[in-house]
């Protein structure tokens, strides 16, 4: 069995190189003994965003409740022949991730199989089941069984979780809307998105940012490498969309060059080492 874990571990990790060279140079930075659950975690999300976001000539829905019914079964049972869900119910087990964190994110992606326009109470909804839940998992493993600092450190791993979404969300504005038919924050028009509204946004991101700092510098020194930079990342992301008209975001999306990434890497990591943060 040991051999089949890592076996299927090895799979979302090949998963997550394959689709995020940013979140998987952030795992890289974290200690060793994080890597393989992180990878765990981010192996079983992907597969689901995917599901609703490109399987377009597929049934997407009986897709997805099937993927659900698996995803309750292999951690009921302790085994699943998808390497995907076996590694992620092995990580479930050992660091106690509450199912309701995993229920909360999966309704999140059925949300997304249905045209919604969002209003403040459903867009909170989305964020927590999408985004924040996802951090709240990754949480449990840096704690490693500390319900204290877990509980102490929820709130700032949610609103960083909040922020990232919402910056991907003002990054994918084009692609959501003319791809998927989205558009996530309340009561904005995708065809009149101004200047103003942008400020709004950004305004609600930036506390979002600022609450989860202080949550970041508590984290063990073991995780807090790898969590600051992804911060860092996507602060920069964020204060390149700040500078940019409402006009561009509609029209181009927005991203960070890997020269910028890896001056990023090497600034965060001279930091850690100076014991700066």
């Amino acid at each position: 069995m040991e051999l089949f874990k890592e076996c299927c571990l090895k799979c979302s990790k090949i998963i997550t190189e394959f689709y995020s060279t940013s979140f998987t140079l952030g795992i890289k930075t974290l200690h060793k003994k994080f890597h393989m659950p992180i990878y765990g975690i981010y192996g079983f999300v992907r597969m689901a965003d995917e599901i609703v976001d490109t399987f377009h000539d597929f049934d997407k829905r009986h897709l997805l409740a099937d993927f659900k019914k698996q995803t309750y079964e292999a951690i009921d049972s302790g085994i699943s022949l998808n390497p995907v869900l076996h590694a992620f119910q092995c990580v479930v087990k050992e660091y106690d991730i509450d199912k309701e964190y995993i229920e909360a994110f999966l309704k999140s992606m059925e949300m997304d199989l249905d045209d919604h326009v969002y209003d403040r109470s459903l867009y909170k909804e989305y964020i927590y089941g999408s985004a924040e839940v996802v951090g709240l998992m990754c949480l449990k493993v840096f704690c490693e069984g500390d319900r204290e600092m877990f509980e102490r450190l929820k709130k700032p791993a949610a609103s960083l979780g909040s922020a990232f979404q919402k910056v991907n969300f003002l990054r994918d504005m084009k692609s959501d809307y003319n791809d998927r038919g989205r558009v996530y924050f309340p009561k904005v028009e995708y065809m009149n998105f101004s200047n103003d509204c942008k400020v709004e946004i950004e305004n609600d991101i930036l506390r979002d940012f600022e609450d989860a700092y202080a949550g970041i510098m508590a984290l063990p020194r073991s995780a807090r490498m790898g969590v600051y930079l992804a911060y860092v990342y996507y602060l920069k992301l964020f204060r390149k969309i700040q500078n940019l008209p409402a006009t561009h975001i509609l029209k181009e999306r927005v991203r960070v060059p890997d020269n910028t990434k890896l001056a990023l890497l090497l600034g965060s990591y001279l930091k850690y080492r100076l014991n700066v943060f």
